[in-house]
């Protein structure tokens, strides 16, 4: 028995200095920031805006990959695979590592597997509709949707992939409004925007930032409401979803970016990678270029309260999904 206690005490002090060690060389190489939607979109511009800052931080470049596909399931899984070093950062949200896994049989991961080292910006969100829709305002939408269903020609929306955040909202409001409505999946945020553009969509629920802001200020597309509970400062005057006085008044959403890694890398190197990701967020450059996006940069977190929020939002995105009856598909 003393025989085997002092071979487990071997061991974990071995693990220990090899995690030490790890601490004290990474990063030796550059770091990989895995996106989980092709180029083009909201988060592949964040994740351009962070990996300057971060690679400064952390002494080596950090190298953008997109990779989109399965609600984000694909790019999620590949971290997975990848060996537990932190050289694979995910930029994410409940999105693709809570919802994806309820949706999509063909993921087997589930949240758990994953830890947040840090949130790194909270974006706005709101209804965004092809130019032409005769709506303006959530009301009015609504009043659309319950019209075109009862003519056999159901509103769609869009989405980043079945079981998505986008696609639960869409369920949520199909099911507040009392219309049906037909969900459009697309493999990405930019994909949806450009059939927005093309009429081939109604709406898409969705973040957004400075570039769909001037694409409706050319009438290309339509800002119906906010779905943030706050205003903001890139569409203050843009009315919201709470303002509502009928079915859709306590439709509300926002959504954050997080930096993730696998739940078992080293925690030292988790420790590393949350320093660096803390200098980027007091970064002066960093902040002015989020700011001009329209996204708001995370107050500072420590590891314990980063890891707490994404527990949080497990429990309330199950629940939004259980709400729905989201069956996996």
């Amino acid at each position: 028995m003393l025989k085997k206690l002092s071979r487990l005490a071997a061991l974990l002090s071995g693990l220990i200095l090899v995690g030490a060690a790890c601490a004290q060389t990474f990063p030796s190489k550059p770091v990989t920031l895995l996106v989980p939607y092709p180029a083009g979109g909201l988060s592949d511009v964040i994740a351009r805006t962070v990996n300057a800052p971060l690679g400064k931080a952390l002494g080596h470049p950090v190298i953008v990959e997109n990779l989109g596909g399965a609600s984000g399931g694909i790019a999620a899984q590949k971290v997975l695979n990848a060996p537990s070093d932190g050289y694979m950062l995910f930029q994410g949200s409940p999105n693709e590592l809570i919802l994806a896994p309820l949706a999509l049989s063909s993921i087997k991961y589930k949240s758990e597997d994953f830890r947040q080292i840090h949130r790194i910006a909270l974006a706005p969100m709101a209804i965004i509709a092809r130019a032409d829709i005769p709506v303006d305002n959530a009301d009015e939408l609504a009043a659309y949707a319950l019209k075109v269903a009862k003519e056999g020609k159901p509103m769609t929306y869009a989405s980043v992939g079945v079981g998505s955040l986008y696609h639960l909202l869409g369920e949520q409001m199909s099911k507040m409004v009392g219309a049906p409505m037909l969900h459009v999946p697309y493999k990405g945020f930019a994909d949806a925007v450009k059939d927005l553009l093309g009429n081939q969509v109604d709406i898409f629920i969705t973040p957004y930032g400075a570039p769909q802001v001037a694409l409706a200020k050319d009438k290309k597309i339509k800002f119906i409401a906010s779905t943030s509970p706050g205003a903001h400062p890139l569409q203050p005057q843009l009315g919201r979803t709470s303002d509502s006085k009928g079915a859709l008044k306590n439709f509300t959403s926002e959504i954050g970016t997080g930096y993730f890694v696998k739940r078992d890398t080293p925690e030292p190197i988790v420790q590393s990678m949350h320093k660096a990701l803390q200098a980027v967020l007091g970064d002066a450059e960093y902040l002015t270029r989020m700011g001009a996006l329209g996204q708001l940069a995370s107050p500072l977190q420590t590891l314990d309260v980063a890891n707490k929020a994404f527990v949080d939002e497990t429990t309330q995105y199950r629940a939004i999904a259980k709400s729905i009856n989201l069956q996996a598909q």
